[in-house]
């Protein structure tokens, strides 16, 4: 039995979970420093996630949902509108939507969010659920813990991950980088094919389609991708001629388990 304790959460094992003074729930025992602990970051791929960045491998998670009432978890949920979005096309279902994120910045935004969802702090290493008790995972261009993955995911169940291809935002990635830098290509071979030693039944689905830009999301969707990390281009000189549109390029890798 759970019970409530001042600011705490105290499941029947004695485990204490605080709330954040902002009503934030922390399932997670230990710190974790995390690069994206950026409210302008967050605020900045709000913007270019509700204006349709994801929308295209969003529609394919959502088509390929089972119809019925389903318990799903979106790791590294970020500021939460992926999660918010499935949610919201699922409405005549009794869905439990789970978000969580290391980030408290993220979740802080997250829980701002409308939709009939729950949100949390909690480390994919060691996910705060029972055992066989989720439906669907969804995992948008965030890390993996397998192990959990395999613990959590219940009898049937499904994982989608999204992952990027070669021409993910290849327009922000050729202005910022020269032909000879390392970061001018990329290829996504390592994670790929960790996932089909996992899960050799994985069935890839390739997703690709352009995004319209205005100055303003162009702007922020830079502030939000990690391709400028490291590098040492003036991001002003990125938008020297205006960006139209860039490339959504991604693979969404579906494993059914116990099939």
């Amino acid at each position: 039995m759970t019970t409530v304790e001042g600011y705490s959460l105290i499941c029947a094992q004695g485990h204490r979970f605080d709330l954040s003074k902002k009503g934030t729930l922390f399932l997670i025992k230990h710190g974790v420093k995390s690069d994206y602990d950026q409210k302008e970051l967050w605020q900045a791929r709000r913007h270019v996630v509700q204006h349709g960045l994801f929308d295209g491998v969003l529609e394919q998670i959502i088509h390929r949902m089972p119809q019925r009432n389903l318990t799903y978890i979106d790791v590294g949920c970020g500021e939460g509108t992926p999660l918010a979005r499935i949610r919201e096309q699922r409405h005549q279902f009794n869905d439990q939507a789970i978000g969580f994120d290391i980030s408290k910045d993220a979740i802080n935004l997250a829980t701002q969010q409308t939709a009939n969802s729950f949100f949390c702090i909690a480390d994919l290493a060691a996910l705060p659920f029972a055992d066989r008790q989720i439906d669907v995972i969804i995992d948008i261009l965030s890390p993996s813990s397998y192990r959990e993955f395999d613990r959590v995911l219940a009898q049937n169940g499904i994982l989608f991950k999204v992952i990027t291809n070669a021409e993910y935002l290849i327009e922000f990635r050729h202005r910022l980088y020269q032909p000879e830098d390392p970061k001018y290509s990329y290829h996504n071979d390592d994670v790929l094919n960790r996932v089909l030693e996992q899960y050799p039944q994985t069935e890839v689905v390739p997703v690709k389609y352009q995004f319209d830009l205005t100055p303003a999301l162009a702007t922020d969707l830079l502030k939000m991708t990690p391709l400028q990390w490291g590098t040492q281009a003036d991001p002003a000189n990125v938008f020297k001629t205006p960006l139209e549109h860039v490339t959504v390029d991604m693979s969404l890798l579906i494993v059914r388990k116990n099939l």
